[in-house]
């Protein structure tokens, strides 16, 4: 997703997160002058920084603990951009582990599949007097600002945010994500990686309402957490999480349904 909208190839994107990129290789690839590219991605949520003569994502050199992260979840009246939208919108700000701003709000809708109802318990009604999509989006990409955004799946929440902030006018999102379930595989053992799973065996958000925006972000919240206290120690920045998030070897799950036991011993 970051490759479409940034015009640079993967490889380029790699490097940017690793090892560095030469000034020429970014000169090559981009569609404006340097400083203004660097200007523009800044607007959209990327930091790309000059370091020892390359070309660098800031947050190859964040450590871990000093970051912010944006926990987000969605609820939306469909899954297609082209005729679907964002019903309810909700994020955490974490820094050190610590909350430090949260972020929520229903948007204003005029139709919302009764199946969509049933599963979110949100109906037209709800939304009455709740703001209209532009007012949200606006909002949130203030609050968003530079952090990295991590959600659970991600690749949906991210895409999805993104091509609404572009239907109503602004740029789409260029900052770096990462994906709280690719992570709990590779930090947790686990049946399933679904939240409501995850949830049910791990007891991450007592009060969890599933298919609420805030009760989903408070429990990837604490899905986070659990994984952050289980990273190798040579995990030590943002890019390194990331990449580890991606790259390293998934956790053997288990044969048989732990918590089927447990019901069968009840």
């Amino acid at each position: 997703m970051l490759a479409h909208n940034i015009s640079l190839d993967a490889k380029s994107i790699s490097r940017l997160s690793k090892k560095g990129l030469s000034l020429k290789t970014l000169k090559d690839q981009l569609e404006h002058e340097l400083e203004l590219s660097l200007e523009l991605w800044r607007a959209q949520g990327l930091n790309v920084v000059k370091h020892q003569g390359s070309y660098y994502f800031d947050t190859a050199f964040t450590p871990i603990e000093e970051a912010e992260f944006c926990i987000v979840d969605i609820e939306t009246n469909g899954s297609k951009i082209e005729k679907h939208q964002i019903i309810e919108l909700a994020a955490v700000k974490v820094k050190n582990g610590i909350i430090i701003d949260r972020f929520e709000s229903l948007v204003h809708t005029k139709e919302i599949n009764p199946h969509i109802t049933e599963i979110t318990h949100i109906s037209v009604e709800d939304t009455r007097d709740a703001p209209d999509l532009t007012t949200v989006l606006k909002a949130f990409k203030l609050f968003l600002d530079d952090a990295v955004f991590v959600a659970h799946d991600v690749k949906f929440d991210y895409m999805f945010i993104s091509q609404s902030l572009e239907k109503i006018g602004l740029e789409p999102l260029l900052n770096r994500s990462l994906c709280s379930l690719a992570l709990a595989e590779r930090t947790i053992v686990s049946y399933r990686y679904a939240l409501s799973y995850l949830n049910d065996a791990l007891h991450l958000n007592p009060n969890a309402q599933h298919h609420r925006a805030m009760s989903d972000v408070l429990t990837t919240y604490g899905l986070f957490l659990l994984s952050l206290k289980n990273l190798p120690d040579d995990i030590k920045t943002v890019e390194d999480l990331i990449n580890f998030s991606k790259e390293a070897k998934r956790l053997k799950r288990p044969k048989f349904d732990p918590l089927q036991k447990e019901d069968k011993d009840n």
